[in-house]
């Protein structure tokens, strides 16, 4: 399938560049979905026409459930399992409670990358990927924005 060979290519790509692959669970807690990512509770991802919430009732977050929205509940994982450094790439199927169109699905796929050392800036990233991906230098500029 066209998703998985992209996929498969990314890994390689990563994995070239000293990045483990980690994978994590599709059902996860609300406290590894937002809370542990600093999402506070009035955020519009918690709303329930953005997120499929499988159970919300408890008061407690690590008590309640999602399909997750975003693969960074696998960075929260791994940060808790091994802490820094680290090196490493969550591929994955992300869901998210959307109208359907041309345009628009409720699962999707995504890759983040979470690189946690002494000594780091985005530079050490960004022209890397642009050769392998490339096999040569890419015109890059970055703009930092919030959403």
């Amino acid at each position: 399938h066209p998703i998985s060979q992209i996929q498969k290519n990314v890994e390689r790509i990563f994995s070239s560049m000293g990045f483990t692959i980690a994978d994590g669970p599709q059902i996860e807690t609300e406290w590894h979905n937002f809370d542990a990512l600093n999402i506070p509770e009035y955020h519009p991802a918690r709303d329930m026409q953005d997120t499929f919430w499988i159970k919300a009732d408890s008061k407690k977050s690590a008590e309640n459930f999602v399909l997750r929205t975003q693969t960074s509940n696998v960075q929260i994982r791994t940060m808790k399992e091994y802490g820094a450094p680290v090196r490493v790439i969550a591929p994955g199927r992300v869901f998210r409670n959307e109208d359907i169109d041309a345009t628009h699905d409720a699962v999707f796929y995504q890759v983040e990358g979470l690189l946690v050392d002494e000594n780091i800036s985005l530079a050490h990233q960004l022209q890397p990927i642009g050769y392998k991906v490339m096999n040569r230098a890419l015109p890059l500029a970055v703009r930092v924005a919030a959403f």
